[in-house]
């Protein structure tokens, strides 16, 4: 699988910066996180990976796409999905057909094929629903599977978005915060999922999430976003202790140790 690289870039809105010469590297087949307080940029930095924003300066790429002015479909195709933080299905379909709607990319019959729907049409329409009936499986979702998604609760509508992004059979999964609003047992099967998709799937993933106890037990790396830069980059225990990450998070500069 292809590394993300995100070299150099700021994001401008009107004279003000959203992000300023940001730069990381997501390593294939990790769950990395990125943090911050609230306003930060992440969600921006996710939305120019995304392609919905595009960076004024710097350059974003995945493997050898270069990702920087890539539309959302384009960067779709190769192999980048999204979860979003505001849930962004179709109320009043059921499960299956959200989760059947995400796989229309992947359709490649003619307009002919679908009208008399057989050879290539009736193969892959079978092709998408093993495919998503076995996403739905891996999610747990087998009971719902026939709702509304509107009817369900927030913490199954949660689990139908990232689902909804597996369908797309990424290699690279971005979460924007996929645990918001979520009861502790709720919280709890989001991280076994996540864990399950990179451990079982081998899908990198990319995660924004303010509950930090989570993001230091199951992150490989940690980013920290402040006021649009990066302030700290390591491994969990690093950040943790960084003194800027803690000024970030407190207000209140740490203290320096005597001699140091």
């Amino acid at each position: 699988m292809p590394q993300l690289h995100v070299e150099n870039v700021t994001l401008t809105f009107g004279g003000l910066n959203a992000l300023t010469d940001v730069s990381l590297t997501i390593p294939a087949g990790e769950i990395v996180s990125i943090i911050g307080p609230n306003g930060a940029g992440k969600t921006s930095l996710l939305n120019c990976i995304s392609g919905f924003y595009h960076p004024t300066r710097g350059r974003i790429t995945y493997g050898e796409h270069d990702l920087s002015r890539a539309a959302p479909n384009v960067v779709t195709g190769y192999g980048i999905a999204r979860a979003f933080q505001n849930l962004e299905l179709f109320r009043g379909l059921s499960v299956v057909e959200n989760l059947l709607l995400a796989r229309h990319t992947h359709l490649r019959y003619s307009l002919l094929d679908s009208l008399l729907f057989h050879g290539r049409a009736s193969r892959q329409e079978a092709e998408n629903r093993a495919y998503v009936e076995r996403v739905i499986d891996f999610m747990e979702l087998e009971q719902h599977r026939t709702h509304p998604v509107g009817t369900l609760a927030y913490g199954i509508q949660k689990r139908v978005e990232v689902a909804r992004a597996l369908t797309l059979a990424p290699s690279l999964l971005l979460l924007d915060e996929p645990m918001a609003g979520m009861n502790v047992e709720e919280k709890e099967d989001m991280v076994r999922f996540i864990l399950d998709i990179r451990r079982e799937q081998g899908i990198t993933v990319v995660l924004i999430e303010h509950d930090l106890g989570v993001v230091m037990d199951i992150s490989d790396h940690v980013h920290v976003l402040d006021f649009g830069q990066k302030i700290a980059g390591g491994r969990p225990e690093e950040v943790s202790a960084d003194p800027r990450v803690i000024e970030a998070y407190t207000g209140v500069s740490a203290p320096v140790a005597v001699g140091a």
